[in-house]
């Protein structure tokens, strides 16, 4: 199905449609937020892309295209606006981005790397900026969608999960609020496992389990909440 990857050169062409699809895969590793970047058949940094095809759902080559660089299914993924602003690699006329989140367990197919996302290779002036806005986009979705959960395993320390919120916001939480405000939200469960994280007592595992609230309930901010 898809297009540029040398080491994926076996599977058939894509013909060339009316848009690009744009792919902006993130994952959290080693503290901080990467981005999957590939090669073109001339060995140019790109973003994954593909061609739209007629009939087909934008989304679903967007999530085609994920699994077949990483062989998992993306946790979670968004659309962008469609652009055609700048340069694009193929010289496409339009494009559709989306941003997706793929856990840190993922591991890139040969020909594929994952790059911190402040300091990714040289892209082309619309891929770029793609990039550059992936952050603010995965901002903008963190109170309505699990994104923070979905950097995570499916089983997390509470300490995993403020650091994939700082992650995001860039700043640093308070902890003793940020457990508050996360109890309020009843979002997570604990499990009947821990984990040893050095000297102390081991940290209970939790999993993402959001619980309606009777009366209704509204979500917390948790970039609300100060250091």
């Amino acid at each position: 199905m898809l297009l540029i990857l040398r080491a994926m050169s076996s599977r058939p062409v894509r013909r060339r449609g009316a848009a690009t699809i744009d792919l902006v895969l993130c994952s959290a590793h080693g503290g901080r937020l990467h981005v999957l970047v590939v090669k073109s058949a001339g060995g140019t940094p790109v973003l994954p892309f593909t061609w739209s095809a007629e009939g087909e759902s934008l989304e679903q080559a967007a999530r085609d295209l994920a699994k077949d660089l990483t062989g998992h299914a993306a946790a979670w993924l968004t659309v962008g606006t469609a652009t055609a602003a700048r340069r694009h690699p193929t010289g496409a006329a339009l494009s559709v981005p989306f941003v997706g989140i793929v856990g840190p367990a993922v591991v890139a197919s040969g020909g594929a790397a994952w790059h911190p996302i402040e300091s990714l290779p040289a892209l082309a002036p619309r891929q770029k900026a793609m990039a550059e806005d992936a952050l603010e986009t995965l901002r903008l979705h963190m109170d309505a969608a699990p994104v923070a959960f979905r950097l995570l395993a499916a089983s997390f320390t509470l300490s995993d999960l403020q650091q994939a919120y700082e992650l995001l916001l860039g700043r640093r939480l308070h902890k003793a609020s940020f457990r508050r405000a996360l109890q309020a939200a009843y979002l997570v469960e604990p499990i009947d496992e821990w984990r040893s994280e050095g000297r102390g007592r081991p940290a209970q595992l939790f999993r993402y389990a959001p619980r309606k609230h009777r009366g209704g309930h509204r979500s917390v901010r948790f970039d609300l909440i100060g250091r």
